[in-house]
């Protein structure tokens, strides 16, 4: 199957950071174009002929658009099933398990912070109960936690909870931030610069 000319629509620190995180996972060529949401080149009408409702991330497969974090993730794991990123030889069980972590990622944690602090703190803390002492969300590496790591690095770098208080999410931070992809991906986003309201990186 020849590979597929891949396009990502990213800004640094968004949503999109999740799919960049898994490119470089896969090895795929691929790229990057970046967009300022503070500028509003989201909005342009260049990127709305791509993606009309105007987010962050695209992927452009061979000039098709793929919107949505979670059905990005997974045509990456799908279509590159060498990294290892989607759990399908485990069986339907472990497969739905996947599926089931990626729609309370993007149903439940997402939307959370724009419901104030209090809200965004307990959901996390539902998060670190359901992740318990597995080292990774469903037994072993996946999408999931790439999905799940965005959102927490997004909550560390604007909260800056005590990682007593989400044991099980720190101990998965320090595991995905081990990861050559995933600290090539953070050096890649802070040298492309963030405008994202409250993200702080200085502690």
């Amino acid at each position: 199957m020849e590979t597929p000319k891949l396009i990502l629509y990213l800004t640094p620190g968004a949503s999109s950071m999740a799919p960049h995180i898994a490119l470089h996972e896969v090895g795929a060529a691929f790229e990057p174009r970046v967009l300022s949401l503070a500028r509003r080149e989201n909005r342009m009408p260049d990127y709305l002929a791509i993606n009309p409702e105007g987010k962050v991330p695209t992927l452009l497969i061979d000039g098709r658009p793929l919107t949505e974090v979670a059905a990005i993730l997974y045509y990456l794991a799908k279509r590159f099933p060498a990294a290892g990123l989607w759990p399908e030889e485990e069986g339907f069980a472990r497969e739905a398990e996947a599926i089931a972590w990626m729609s309370f990622i993007a149903a439940t944690i997402h939307p959370a912070r724009r419901q104030g602090d209090a809200h965004w703190d307990e959901v996390f803390r539902i998060a670190d109960r359901r992740l318990g002492d597995r080292d990774w969300a469903v037994g072993r590496y996946s999408v999931a936690d790439i999905h799940l790591f965005r959102l927490y690095w997004r909550f560390v770098h604007t909260r800056h909870p005590d990682p007593a208080a989400y044991p099980s999410l720190a101990a998965h931070y320090d595991r995905m931030m081990a990861r050559p992809a995933v600290r090539r991906t953070c050096a890649a986003e802070a040298a492309m610069g963030y405008d994202l309201p409250g993200l702080d990186l200085s502690r």
